[in-house]
C-alpha cells in the first residue's frame, strides 16, 4: 500500500466534484466552548475561540463515508478494473451505504457485510439503496472476516471501510472545502473508528499547518493504543458509539498520518485523545437541545472533545503504563476550530 499524500487527495477532489456535496459549516455561538488559561505572560487580548461545526453528516448517505467510496469506485470504473460481480465491503454500516450508493451510481452490484448489531436504520437504508445485506454474529472483524470469503469466491472487488488510499484521500477531500469557508482554521477535530476520516484529513491539514484533534472513546481506542506501542495492534470495542467507531485495530495510514505530523511541524501535530461515553451523549443531547441537529454517537464523538474536562489517567497499555489523556482538548484564546459532524444515520427515538 502506497503511502497517502497530499498529491492523493488533490486529485480524489478533483474526481469526485460534482458527485458529492459541499460541506456546510456552521459557527457555533462565541463562548460556547470553554478555552485554556490565559497565560499571565501572554499579551494578547483575551477572546474566545471561534468554534464552526462541519455539517458533513448532510452527505448523500448521511455521512462523509460518501467521498472515499465515490473516489474508491469511480477510480476503478476509470481503470476498467470494476468486476462484473461489483463490489463487497464489511462495515458497521456508513461505508456499506456509502458504498451501495457509489456503486448504484454506476450501475454495479453492491454486497455489504455487516456486524448483527448493525442499528436497523441503517439495514433498512442499505436495502433501499439496492445492496445485498448479510448480517454477520459478532463484531466488525468478523462482518469482515466473511467479507473477505466472499470477495475470493465471487470475485467481487473488496472495498474497505477506511484501510485504503482512494478511502482516505476522498475522507480527506472535507479539509479544502472546510478551509474555503475558514480561511483562518487553526485546529480542525474529527472523531476516529479505523482511522480513514483522520488519515485523510490529517495529512491535508498537515499540508496547510493545521493540527487535527483525533478523538476516541475511551473504549474504542485503535489509533491511541497504536500510538502508544509503534503500530496497529487489537484493542477492546466497548462504547455506545461502537457501531460507526468500533473498529478492533486502527490502519497503517491512521498511525502514518499521525506520526508524520510530529515528524514535520510540531505546531500543527495532530493530538490524541480519549472521551467517556457520558461525554458522548452529553455532546450529542447539547447538539439536539441547542442546535436541533441529530446525530449518531460517533459524530458527537468529536464534539464531547471539545466539551469533556482535560485529565489525564493511569492506565494499563497494550505493553505499558501510561498517562492517557482522558477529556478534551482545550482550544487557546482566539483559536479557530473546526469540529467535523460526521454522520447522522441514526434512529431519532434514540435521543
Amino acid at each position: 500500500m502506497h503511502p497517502l499524500t497530499y498529491g492523493d487527495i488533490k486529485t480524489g477532489a478533483d474526481r469526485i466534484r460534482g458527485l458529492v456535496r459541499p460541506v456546510t459549516v456552521a459557527q457555533l455561538d462565541p463562548g460556547s466552548i470553554v478555552t485554556a488559561p490565559v497565560d499571565p505572560l501572554d499579551d494578547r487580548p483575551d477572546t474566545p475561540a471561534r468554534v464552526y461545526l462541519a455539517l458533513e453528516f448532510m452527505q448523500h448517505t448521511g455521512s462523509f463515508k460518501a467521498r472515499g467510496a465515490a473516489n474508491f469506485l469511480v477510480s476503478h470504473h476509470e481503470a476498467g478494473t470494476l468486476p462484473e460481480a461489483g463490489v463487497a465491503i464489511a462495515s458497521g454500516g456508513n461505508a456499506g451505504l456509502a458504498c451501495a450508493w457509489a456503486a448504484r451510481m454506476l450501475n454495479a452490484t453492491a454486497t455489504v457485510f455487516l456486524p448483527d448489531t448493525a442499528p436497523s436504520v441503517k439495514v433498512d437504508k442499505l436495502r433501499d439503496l439496492g445492496a445485498a445485506v448479510y448480517l454477520i454474529p459478532g463484531e466488525y472483524a468478523d462482518a469482515a472476516r466473511a467479507c473477505e470469503v466472499f470477495a475470493a469466491e465471487s470475485g467481487a472487488l473488496q472495498s474497505h471501510a477506511y484501510d485504503h488510499p482512494l478511502i482516505a484521500a476522498g475522507a480527506g477531500t472535507l479539509v479544502d472545502e472546510i478551509r474555503e469557508q475558514i480561511p483562518d482554521l487553526d485546529t480542525i477535530v474529527v472523531a476516529v473508528g479505523g482511522g480513514g476520516l483522520f488519515a485523510g484529513v490529517a495529512i491535508a491539514a498537515q499540508a496547510h499547518g493545521i493540527r487535527t484533534i483525533a478523538v476516541e472513546p475511551e473504549n474504542c481506542r485503535a489509533l491511541n493504543a497504536a500510538i502508544q506501542v509503534g503500530g496497529p495492534v487489537d484493542v477492546t470495542v466497548d462504547s455506545i458509539a461502537a457501531d460507526s467507531l468500533g473498529a478492533r485495530r486502527t490502519s497503517e495510514l491512521a498511525l502514518n498520518a499521525y506520526q508524520a505530523s510530529h515528524a514535520i511541524d510540531s505546531r500543527s501535530a495532530a493530538h490524541s485523545i480519549l472521551v467517556p461515553d457520558s461525554e458522548i451523549v452529553r455532546a450529542r443531547q447539547l447538539l439536539w437541545s441547542h442546535r436541533r441537529l441529530l446525530v449518531e454517537h460517533g459524530a458527537a464523538t468529536a464534539l464531547a472533545g471539545l466539551l469533556a474536562e482535560p485529565s489525564y489517567r493511569v492506565r494499563d497499555g497494550i505493553t505499558r503504563t501510561d498517562l492517557t489523556p482522558v477529556g478534551g482538548y482545550r482550544p487557546q484564546p482566539g483559536e479557530t476550530v473546526c469540529v467535523v459532524l460526521c454522520g447522522a444515520n441514526t434512529d431519532p427515538k434514540t435521543i
